[in-house]
């Protein structure tokens, strides 16, 4: 067994290291080795501290409180948030990949959004199921399983339109996007693990000739320009 004083004082380290990095500062990138400050520059941070008390607290605000907490209040305050909501059970979850499967709750939100319940009243919205892609995004970067649920944001939004004779220009609009995007993700895909994916956005341009306002034909187009027409 590992020596648990070392393994406090490196989980210590890692969650320092991640409040500490987690906002770069823009001077780093841009400032010039003995370059004379211009007076706009001079001015900057009384403008930057005027913006801040105008616009309330930012990250900087709060990342000044982090870098001054010892490992065990870090610990309490990432349970504390932990605890407040099942986003952040969901971010935490697919950034470490905890459990059977981390797509699982976006999943859901997806498919809440693009296929109501209009027994329950419910109502379709774009917006919040293409939040669920880049919430993922968030905890993981574009990942394959990013890839996955923009080609399920597809499967569902296409299978609600066919089931229920759908008929609104917006949801198809969102839909030809959200292909372009799966198509193009999906292509830099290693190639072993592409052709799945594209089988499946196929049969969504397949279903998707039934709704009219171009949207099959728009799915040809974006396929023909992939050279996977």
């Amino acid at each position: 067994m590992g020596n648990p004083l070392l393994s406090g004082v490196f989980l210590c380290a890692s969650l320092s290291g991640f409040v500490l990095r987690f906002t770069p500062n823009p001077h780093d990138f841009h400032a010039k080795p003995n370059a004379p400050r211009t007076a706009i520059e001079q001015a900057s941070p009384k403008r930057d501290q005027m913006a801040a008390k105008k616009n309330g607290p930012g990250w900087s605000d709060v990342k000044a409180q982090l870098a001054g907490m010892d490992c065990a209040d870090l610990i309490r305050l990432l349970q504390d948030m932990y605890a407040a909501s099942k986003e952040n059970q969901s971010f935490l979850h697919a950034r470490y990949a905890l459990g059977d499967d981390v797509l699982k709750p976006y999943k859901a939100t997806i498919d809440r959004w693009l296929w109501p319940d209009f027994h329950r009243n419910q109502d379709f919205s774009v917006s919040k199921a293409k939040k669920a892609i880049s919430d993922f995004k968030k905890a993981v970067g574009l990942s394959e399983g990013a890839v996955e649920l923009m080609v399920f944001y597809c499967e569902r939004s296409a299978g609600f339109s066919n089931e229920f004779g759908l008929q609104d220009e917006g949801y198809f609009d969102a839909l030809v996007l959200m292909f372009k995007q799966a198509l193009d993700a999906v292509q830099a895909l290693p190639l072993e693990n592409r052709q799945a994916l594209l089988a499946r956005l196929d049969a969504v341009r397949h279903t998707s000739h039934a709704f009219g306002y171009g949207v099959g034909d728009d799915m040809d187009r974006l396929l023909a320009k992939a050279g996977l027409g």
